[in-house]
């Protein structure tokens, strides 16, 4: 390395962006995904003893596969060779792979090859690669955003072990701001800068698990931002607003604002009213509220305002419920907005939830009363004799599958807990039931 090149290297350093910057260099710096590198877990036992095959991180950006790729050659003793799968060719890889037989032949060093979006290579080039892997010249770490089950060469894949990166959590991107505002060396401390509380907030909600678009708005704010009297820059909840290019709206997930909005995203869909309701989860959406809590809203209104009126409608909703958990943001938005235009679009009726609140409260203020002798089991030794189960009509055994009988227990006989509506579906429901029994008893 001449001293022009050696200069290059030490001004990227100090002048890269802080996402780079912040990079932690050993496993302990290291924020959020516990389920790969907690201390008990194989990624975290194997890099500490420098015992790696080759592996990859599939996950979304920002989650950390490139920071653990460094942190790993910071750890090894091996030779650390990266190439990033956008702009690298054949011949790149050739001189990597020539180097790395040198190393093996000459000092008994293993060379970890580590390509960034592999996903981007062709078919011709993971075959390249593929001999390599396999008599240990290279130990590869691939990094993606794309499922490597589809975008990977199967035999790279059976070569190699899937770490899956989550996105970061909230609180892990707290940390990490916290880590750049105050850290001196690698961080901004040096700036003299102060976030708000509400402002760290909104960075770790909106920026969605990604730790670089956090960072990228954090060092923005504070570059960009004057002082103020007392000499320090103070990133407000308008400063990371604007530095993230995203508007504050007024929400809060634990105060006023959050239960007013999600009762009227709930309301507009009792009250049949796409419009509103869709205008109200986008708010939601906007300001960062968890897609499952959503769903779950959506779920309790299929149930207990639409109910037996369009029985579908739960199962819409818990379908949505099921496609968000697995699909994530920003896709999760159309399916939410889909089970909420469905909900409110839907013939409404709370019989189903009037029937069990108007049993619960019979159930609590009633002695409980013996179930009827004819309803009870007569499978259990002994139960025969004791009259159980005697005199029981089958009901299938009847004209349309139905038989008059008493089910409720004596005391209760002639109450009426489900009373169906003559709307929607619950119309069918209580046309059906006038007519079976009419039936010969």
């Amino acid at each position: 390395m001449d001293l022009f090149e050696y200069m290059r290297e030490q001004n990227m350093e100090s002048e890269s962006p802080l996402a780079s910057r912040l990079r932690p260099t050993t496993l302990d710096e290291v924020v959020g995904q516990q389920h790969i590198i907690g201390k008990d877990k194989l990624l975290y036992r194997a890099i500490k003893a420098d015992k790696l095959s080759s592996i990859i991180f599939y996950g979304p950006p920002g989650t950390g596969k490139t920071t653990l790729a460094k942190v790993i050659a910071n750890t090894t003793s091996a030779e650390f060779k990266q190439i990033n799968a956008t702009s690298a060719g054949k011949k790149d890889m050739e001189e990597v792979i020539e180097q790395a037989k040198n190393n093996q032949g000459m000092y008994g060093k293993k060379t970890i090859l580590f390509i960034d979006e592999i996903h981007r290579f062709n078919k011709g080039q993971q075959d390249y690669l593929l001999p390599y892997v396999e008599d240990g010249t290279v130990i590869l770490i691939g990094a993606t955003t794309e499922n490597p089950y589809f975008e990977v060469n199967g035999a790279l894949l059976s070569r190699s072990i899937i770490f899956e990166l989550k996105k970061l959590q909230k609180e892990d991107i707290k940390v990490l701001l916290l880590r750049a505002v105050n850290d001196r060396e690698k961080g901004m401390g040096s700036y003299h800068a102060a976030i708000d509380e509400d402002a760290l907030e909104f960075l770790a909600d909106v920026c969605n698990g990604d730790a670089r678009a956090a960072l990228t708005a954090i060092e923005l704010g504070i570059l960009t931002t004057e002082r103020s009297e007392d000499g320090w820059i103070h990133i407000t909840i308008d400063v990371a607003g604007e530095c993230i290019q995203k508007r504050v709206i007024s929400y809060d997930k634990t105060g006023d604002n959050h239960y007013d909005t999600i009762s009227a995203f709930i309301k507009s869909m009792r009250g049949s009213d796409p419009d509103a309701a869709v205008y109200y989860l986008a708010r939601m959406l906007y300001a960062g509220e968890d897609i499952k809590f959503i769903a779950r809203r959506i779920m309790i209104c299929a149930s207990e305002d639409v109910g037996n009126a369009d029985p579908m409608a739960i199962v819409v909703a818990t379908s949505a419920a099921q496609a968000v958990e697995r699909i994530g943001m920003p896709e999760a938005q159309i399916i939410l907005s889909q089970a909420a235009i469905y909900v409110a679009c839907a013939p409404k009726s709370n019989a189903a939830c009037e029937a069990v609140f108007a049993a619960m409260e019979a159930v609590k203020n009633n002695v409980t009363p013996q179930v009827p002798a004819h309803l009870q089991d007569v499978h259990y030794k002994g139960a025969q004799k004791l009259g159980h189960g005697l005199g029981y009509k089958y009901a299938h055994d009847y004209p349309n599958h139905y038989v008059e009988q008493q089910y409720l227990p004596d005391s209760l006989v002639g109450t009426q807990f489900y009373k169906p509506t003559d709307i929607g579906h619950e119309a069918k429901i209580k046309e059906y039931f006038s007519k079976i029994k009419e039936q010969p008893k």
